[in-house]
């Protein structure tokens, strides 16, 4: 089964040559599956496994839009439909200057499993463009947004694929794009999540994700005798994400003492506590500068290191809120040196494949992004079915409904583990459960 994997890992690197990340999400899926095609032949003999790493759908589109100058721009525009055999397409879009098709596939194809451990009616996709939103103005980014959706509007719809925001995609381009879907499809649907509350949006989803994420790893903690109620927590970016998960730890009890950016991280050993604290994180998002080194210049406690990471600080639980691959395996050596126990994912894939391997050979326990990080599209589906349904739900429900999901998705990760004599591995059994539902759905489905 090993020799199998490994050509499917091949024909996926010949059909997605210089594609990194995408090959390395592939691999990771696979490699993880290896017991589950064992015992079931038929998903071979199907070719489940060559249907499951093609996208269903990729576009690739021109940006045209205008600055402030009058000059002409150009961006590349980007949506990878990767599977729908469970619901519709669903997943984030991504403003960054590194977006790229590897990086687009990778997410889509992470958003597979991740929406199936939701238990939610939602397929995988993914999208994006190769544009920086920061230092830009209101208007240009809204003529971005509105020159992305005039051609993204033919590919989407509230019953087809329902994108969300990601990285460089908050609220107001969330509004923008929504009101240029609008006039262009003349028809109000939730086609886009992440909305403002005056327009359909959901009470809570700011933070959805960096709760989801706690509430993970409170249960990550409770599976292996131990609590969240003091311990020390080092945690990357300062964005929604990290945000979100900063303030349910202070709400749980546990003592937060970094953050991070593009320009280096800061070490607060009072704690990034509840109050002003917290609120200044939200400062610094919003200021579109992307840094986070004005923390220490306010908090005068607290030190900024340019140009590095957190992963050297002695902690009990990390948590990288930032981005793909910013845990190297020097930086997994720093870690298990300090006597880390566990690290919950919570951007996207943020962990190279060999150092995921060391921290659990070194007794580490790891909770892998697309579980630990799937309350943000839970609560996107949430925002669907109250649209749907023309009602509005209260932060209460929201936060019920979410911490009900987090729960049943270590559960269910712990479990797939434990069925197929894997012990309690987390990145195996999720993978695990993930796939079992999407290849349960696509065997009934016929070859399509």
């Amino acid at each position: 089964m090993a020799k199998l994997v490994e050509k499917y890992i091949e024909i996926a690197a010949q059909k997605n040559p210089g594609e990194p990340e995408f090959l390395q999400t592939v691999e990771e899926v696979l490699t993880s599956i290896e017991p589950v095609l064992e015992a079931h032949p038929e998903y071979v003999k199907a070719g489940l496994i060559e249907r499951l790493i093609e996208p269903e759908r990729g576009i690739s589109f021109r940006v045209p839009w205008v600055d402030d100058n009058g000059v002409v721009q150009v961006n590349r525009g980007y949506r990878y439909e990767f599977n729908s055999a469970i619901g519709p397409y669903k997943g984030g879009l991504r403003f960054a200057p590194n977006v790229c098709p590897s990086i687009i596939k990778f997410l889509g194809f992470e958003q597979i499993f991740k929406n199936s451990l939701t238990g939610l009616p939602i397929g995988g996709g993914k999208g994006g463009a190769d544009f920086d939103p920061n230092g830009k103005s209101d208007g240009e980014i809204m003529r971005f947004c509105q020159s992305f959706m005039s051609e993204l509007f033919r590919h989407i719809g509230a019953q087809t694929d329902v994108p969300a925001g990601d990285l460089g995609v908050g609220a107001r381009e969330i509004g923008y794009m929504f009101g240029q879907y609008k006039k262009l499809v003349n028809r109000y649907e939730g086609v886009l999540t992440g909305k403002g509350l005056s327009y359909g949006g959901l009470s809570g989803r700011t933070e959805a994700t960096g709760y989801g994420i706690v509430f993970f790893a409170r249960e990550m903690l409770k599976a292996n005798g131990e609590e969240l109620a003091g311990k020390t927590v080092v945690v990357s970016g300062f964005g929604n994400v990290s945000w979100g998960t900063v303030k349910k730890l202070n709400q749980l009890g546990a003592k937060v003492i970094t953050i991070s950016g593009p320009d280096g991280y800061i070490y607060d050993p009072d704690g990034v506590t509840a109050g002003e604290k917290e609120d200044f994180l939200l400062e610094l998002r919003s200021s579109g500068k992307n840094i986070c080194a004005p923390y220490a210049e306010k908090f005068p406690g607290a030190t900024f290191y340019p140009g590095e990471k957190p992963w050297g600080v002695k902690a009990d639980l990390y948590i990288p809120c930032a981005t793909q691959n910013e845990i190297h395996m020097a930086d997994a050596e720093k870690m298990v040196a300090n006597g880390c126990k566990f690290l919950c994912e919570g951007s996207n894939m943020p962990t190279k494949n060999e150092a995921v391997a060391y921290l659990q050979a070194n007794g580490v326990i790891v909770g892998p992004s697309k579980a630990a990080n799937a309350g943000g599209v839970a609560c996107s589906c949430i925002e669907m079915g109250q649209n749907a349904g023309h009602t509005v739900f209260s932060p209460d429900q929201v936060y019920e409904q979410l911490e009900t999901i987090m729960v049943n998705i270590h559960k269910n990760a712990a479990e797939a583990s434990q069925k197929y004599g894997l012990g309690y591995d987390l990145v195996k059994g999720a993978n695990i459960a993930g796939f079992e539902k999407v290849a349960q759905a696509m065997m009934a489905q016929g070859i399509v």
